[in-house]
């Protein structure tokens, strides 16, 4: 998959099948879209290309109005929703800066400019909620009509439920938010995860609790930074980290800012590996991209009055960590074995 901040590179397809919108998550409703997308491109000869944007577009506007409230907490880094669009076979990804200048073009000088100048768009898939353009004055009618007269074809893909629900962003959201890990999988077709490479902390799990531990590393926790100050998901989670090892390692992560620990305000995953992989050494791990799957919310994210409490509290974590992920394996395994009796 290719991937190009704006559309003035000599590698961009000259013609394409594209669809527009923010796509944060890449839920089961967006996937539909995709796969719809790619089955209509093939018919047509034609790449597809997947048109976003950075900030989102209410990011944007927040920060404009000066009320940071308005603005959307986000399900996943640029990273990860790459790379989920990847997975889908996406051909091209744009990557439009959401700024005022893209803010003010009325919804026709937004077909003519970016749709057909900057990505000789063919077949244009949206929303049945789109909106584009100044003020959002543009919508499917808008679209459609300029497709009409200027030659290229227009669609739109309805709503798309999962038992009666309307999968979006804004559902994963409040599952994300509410800590139904079981219902945020459901909403995007695959356990909610983080991606990114590990950098260095101020190393102060190696100190917490080191008798506690059994171990003289005490509690040793990879650091992910997660670049947005408002995520979804916050809290004490069961977790599985891939891409340390031959196969996926049990754990127990905090994402948020740290509250006993510093008043930045910067968000980090930090994942405690229940056992550590003796060949990766003391600092083995830096740099590594790792991909953190959340299963489970145990709890809150809390202000504790000391190190002492705070130790304390991340000793019952690891506890409930290793029953539920315990019970977790015996559950699938369960139901692998049912899938085999199934079969046969």
């Amino acid at each position: 998959m290719h991937v190009f901040r704006g559309f003035h590179h000599p590698g961009i397809a000259p013609a394409c099948a594209l669809t527009i919108g923010n796509f944060d998550g890449v839920h089961r409703g967006h996937q539909a879209m995709l796969a719809l997308l790619k089955s209509e491109a093939l018919h047509r000869g034609l790449p597809t290309c997947v048109l976003t944007f950075e900030p989102h577009p209410r990011d944007f506007f927040a920060a404009k109005l000066g009320k940071p409230e308005l603005a959307p907490a986000r399900i996943a880094p640029l990273r990860d929703k790459l790379s989920e669009l990847e997975r889908c076979g996406i051909d091209q990804v744009v990557v439009l800066r959401f700024d005022a200048s893209l803010a003010s073009l009325s919804a026709q000088d937004f077909i003519q400019q970016v749709l057909q100048q900057g990505l000789g768009a063919r077949y244009v898939l949206v929303g049945d909620d789109f909106r584009f353009g100044a003020k959002r004055q543009g919508d499917y009618a808008t679209l459609d009509a300029a497709g009409q007269r200027m030659g290229f074809d227009v669609a739109r893909m309805m709503s798309y439920e999962v038992h009666g629900l309307r999968v979006s962003s804004s559902a994963v959201r409040e599952a994300l938010s509410q800590g139904d890990m079981e219902a945020v999988a459901s909403l995007l077709g695959r356990p909610y995860s983080i991606s990114g490479h590990i950098v260095h902390g101020k190393k102060l799990g190696r100190m917490l609790g080191e008798s506690a531990a059994g171990a003289a590393d005490g509690f040793r926790t990879l650091n992910l930074r997660f670049p947005h100050d408002k995520p979804a998901a916050k809290g004490i989670y069961a977790v599985r980290t891939h891409g340390l090892a031959q196969g996926p390692l049990d754990g127990v992560a905090s994402l948020g800012v740290r509250p006993t620990i510093e008043h930045a305000g910067r968000v980090l995953l930090e994942v405690h590996c229940l056992d550590w992989p003796a060949e990766l050494g003391s600092d083995g791990a830096y740099g590594k991209l790792v991909r953190v799957e959340l299963l489970h919310k145990l709890r809150d994210e809390a202000r504790y009055e000391g190190l002492d409490a705070l130790t304390a509290a991340i000793r019952q974590d690891v506890d409930e960590a290793r029953a539920y992920l315990a019970g977790h394996v015996a559950t699938h395994a369960s139901l692998r074995r049912q899938t085999t009796r199934d079969r046969i």
